[in-house]
């Protein structure tokens, strides 16, 4: 494998004393550091360099100042840039305008070391959870395109899910969950069947019941997803990822034990896989399938209630009646005529 590249970084300044101060500066926290000493420049060196992430840039600068590069890196970036800004102690209003012109933070000269390294592992962090985004966003198109989902099923259940998680934050406060891990697990939701990418096509769209064999083929795909999401998990260390990991993994286990791929049981099937396991079922009965016809709410409603204790988490069965009629709701506005790929995900990119 080639090893990562170091990050590279453009450093805009037009005075070269302090242009070299930060020069040495970067390079000593493993930075490639290209440098201009206007803005003309810089915007240059962005445009022929698309990897360009970070921009470090003075304000008062002849020709091209930093307010108006920070426009011109806006206007035309295709990812976003990361820009930190150099100003004087004294003046706040230029900070004020670089940050409503599209600035990310800001720097006072002269520059202490310590303080811009942390100001750029801070950037970092952002562009990092951006690519997490980009991922999520692109695995969950080739979860559905794979498995055949629609893009209403998807949307069903990333909003049952977040239905779910925001009844049991309030109402069941011992589970742990914060608003921030309720709208992470609704997120990732849409990737719990990932794992189909590695079922054959044959199966995966038979029109009929699949025959004991061709079951057990199909159970396969609960691990296949887990063990990939886990493995991008290792490389990413995305929060979003490992929560990922555990619906795709677990969501076809049964609060009975009696479930795949392990056979967990009750609490140790982790919460935002047992949420899953209720929203997908849920969706399957009111959803026309190859095979069946879609059940009307009540139906769908007796067997989640005949599933409790059995199939489904008592508390979460408990929570799905408190909140029955947001089901309801999203089953009428997004049903089967709602089903559209691409609004789904417009949806997704749109809300993040």
């Amino acid at each position: 494998m080639t090893p990562p590249q170091p990050d590279k970084i453009l450093l805009v300044e037009d005075e070269p004393t302090q242009r070299r101060l930060l020069h040495v500066q970067l390079e000593k926290h493993g930075y490639t550091v290209l440098e201009a000493e206007n803005g003309a420049e810089g915007l240059r060196l962005c445009l022929d360099n698309p990897d360009l992430r970070l921009v470090i840039t003075d304000l008062m600068m002849p020709g091209m100042d930093g307010f108006q590069l920070i426009e011109a890196i806006r206007e035309r970036e295709m990812r976003y840039t990361y820009i930190i800004v150099l100003t004087a102690l004294d003046d706040k209003k230029s900070i004020v305008r670089a940050l409503s012109l599209g600035a990310d933070d800001y720097l006072f000269k002269p520059v202490f070391p310590d303080e811009l390294h942390l100001r750029l592992a801070g950037g970092k962090r952002l562009l990092r959870l951006e690519g997490h985004e980009e991922l999520i966003f692109s695995l969950t198109r080739l979860a559905a395109y794979r498995s055949g989902e629609t893009g209403a099923h998807l949307y069903r259940v990333r909003e049952y899910c977040l239905i779910l998680g925001t009844d049991l934050k309030e109402n069941q406060p011992s589970l742990g969950l914060t608003r921030g891990t309720v709208e992470e697990i609704a997120k990732v939701s849409p990737l719990h069947d990932i794992g189909k990418v590695g079922v054959p096509d044959s199966i995966l769209h038979k029109p009929g019941k699949l025959t004991e064999a061709e079951f057990e083929l199909m159970k396969t795909h609960a691990e296949l997803g887990g063990r990939l999401l886990r493995e991008v998990y290792a490389q990413t260390g995305s929060s979003y990822l490992f929560l990922a990991y555990e619906i795709a993994m677990y969501h076809h286990e049964r609060w009975d034990g009696k479930g795949y791929p392990r056979g967990l049981k009750g609490e140790e099937i982790p919460l935002p896989a047992r949420m899953m396991a209720l929203a997908d079922v849920f969706d399957a009965l009111v959803s026309r399938r190859a095979y069946k016809e879609p059940l009307v709410f009540e139906e769908a409603k007796a067997m989640i209630l005949a599933g409790r204790e059995t199939h489904f988490d008592p508390a979460l069965v408990d929570s799905f009646l408190r909140t029955e009629t947001q089901w309801h709701a999203v089953v009428a506005q997004y049903g089967e005529e709602s089903e559209n790929h691409e609004g789904f995900f417009a949806g997704v990119a749109a809300r993040g």
